[in-house]
């Protein structure tokens, strides 16, 4: 019993940041939001910096500066027959700051802050779906450090030390709406030959079961115990590297590289919460263990599980610990270039998200070891195909459109609502406006929709320790403003 509960609670946790195509965020850049995210083969000054290191050095000015912030605001929806649920997310703001400068002719260095992964996601406490995930909140950072060099005037190469970190926090049910119920009905089932055999013992146990039966009526509808997980990932390292070339005045191809990141929280916090700790530990809990004591003294074959007592793992007592990778990212792209106005770029995004097979949680100290647990993943590597234009309209409004569509990474039969993972397709729209010749402000706006999908997953069942089956139709969309500025002199 004491390990089904752990895997029911823990086998979902999206720890990684990237648990899916939802959660890598495209905020990078307000300029490049307009343009539906390409930067592999542009030059786009300090903001080279995460599309491709090798735009750096063709910088035009010593220094160039570049922040901004975006409004994720993201809605979903889950439905199954006439049963649907619209999680309440909390708006999500990744930022970006960079700073780079020109040290010669052919050779530029800067620094930047991104934030590449992050979301947020409320299903709500007592939701058909909560024994997977309640709510969700995971943000992940990047510092880089970047050198650019420019071989020959049309050749030029990069290389960024990405230091990455973050933070997640992630609730779900131990015992989920129903779950005491289902409990219930699944020891009547042993009950029920051996009680209709001997009616004499039927009488006796029966004030024993209706009491029991009318108690957990209560937590039909309500999740009896939840569990919340929190912690900090530490700095981990890898690097982003790049090559462009200019093919001639109107063609220019770029590759990059972001390696693969393992995400780690070393200590995290776990709490436990209940809709009422003292009904369900101090009443009801004891007595079901002291009926299923009786069922076994009587000779009854309950499942193994069953009969060490049901029990709320004392998970709050220690820590755990996890991790993940952070996916590599191989981006490939040219930019064409008709006339001095007119700028047209694509890409393909190849994201290895087939480094994510399984998931493993650890718990510590040692008398909290036997919880430790292995959950399938089995998400295979994606790709992202990226379209975007630019055109001069003066000499200080630019204006941009572009477009993508992002395969989801993961298996029909692993679909959870924690991540509701599906092909997405994406249009965006943006301008500059330069007040000054040194200064420009952007704006930018996406619109994501997903196409919609139907899968589930299957987790062990809290109380019988049998393989359980969620699933039904999920939707989301995605709307996305963003706000910049940048300085050059």
């Amino acid at each position: 019993m004491k390990k089904v509960i752990a895997l029911a609670c823990l086998s979902m946790l999206p720890l990684s940041y990237a648990a899916a195509e939802g959660y890598q965020v495209n905020a990078q850049s307000t300029k490049q939001a307009g343009m539906g995210h390409v930067g592999v083969a542009m030059k786009l000054g300090a903001e080279s910096m995460h599309f491709n290191p090798a735009g750096l050095v063709f910088m035009d000015k010593n220094v160039h500066l570049s922040a901004g912030v975006s409004g994720v605001f993201s809605k979903g929806k889950f439905t199954d027959g006439d049963y649907v649920q619209r999680p309440d997310n909390t708006p999500s703001t990744p930022l970006f700051v960079y700073a780079g400068f020109k040290i010669y002719d052919n050779l530029a260095a800067g620094v930047s802050l991104t934030t590449p992964y992050g979301s947020s996601m409320d299903w709500g406490k007592d939701w058909k779906g909560a024994h997977l995930v309640q709510d969700i909140s995971l943000k992940a950072f990047n510092i880089q450090p970047t050198v650019s060099w420019k071989i020959m005037d049309r050749l030029s190469i990069g290389a960024g030390l990405m230091m990455e970190f973050g933070n997640i926090s992630l609730s779900r049910a131990l015992m989920g709406p129903g779950a005491m119920n289902d409990m219930a009905n699944s020891m009547m089932a042993q009950f029920k030959p051996i009680l209709e055999a001997n009616p004499a013992l039927g009488a006796a146990v029966a004030p024993t079961i209706n009491d029991i039966m009318k108690d957990m009526q209560k937590y039909n509808e309500a999740s009896a115990a939840s569990v919340n997980l929190k912690g900090d990932a530490g700095i981990r390292l890898g690097f982003n590297v790049g090559v462009m070339y200019d093919i001639n005045e109107k063609f220019t191809v770029g590759v990059s590289y972001r390696s693969k990141v393992m995400a780690r929280v070393k200590e995290g916090d776990i709490v436990l919460s209940y809709a009422n700790e003292n009904d369900l530990k101090n009443v009801l809990l004891p007595k079901i263990n002291g009926l299923i004591e009786k069922a076994v003294a009587m000779g009854i074959n309950l499942p193994e599980n069953i009969k060490e007592g049901v029990r709320i793992p004392p998970l709050d007592q220690g820590s755990f610990s996890a991790e993940l990778p952070l996916p590599d990212n191989w981006n490939v792209g040219i930019t064409y270039r008709p006339t001095d106005r007119w700028l047209v770029s694509g890409e393909v995004q190849f994201v290895g998200w087939g480094a994510y097979k399984t998931l493993a949680i650890e718990f510590s100290p040692s008398p909290l070891d036997e919880y430790n647990l292995v959950a399938k993943k089995d998400y295979h590597n994606s790709r992202i195909y990226r379209l975007g234009t630019q055109f001069a309209a003066t000499n200080r409004l630019d204006l941009r459109l572009g477009a993508y569509f992002d395969e989801a990474p993961v298996k029909d039969d692993f679909l959870n609502p924690e991540t509701p993972s599906m092909d997405k397709f994406g249009i965006t729209a943006g301008l500059s406006f330069r007040p000054l010749d040194a200064l420009s402000v952007d704006f930018a706006f996406s619109y994501v929709t997903g196409f919609g999908r139907d899968g589930s997953y299957t987790d062990k069942d809290l109380i019988t320790g049998s393989d359980r089956t969620f699933g039904g139709h999920y939707n989301i969309y995605a709307l996305m403003p963003s706000l910049g500025v940048s300085y050059a002199f």
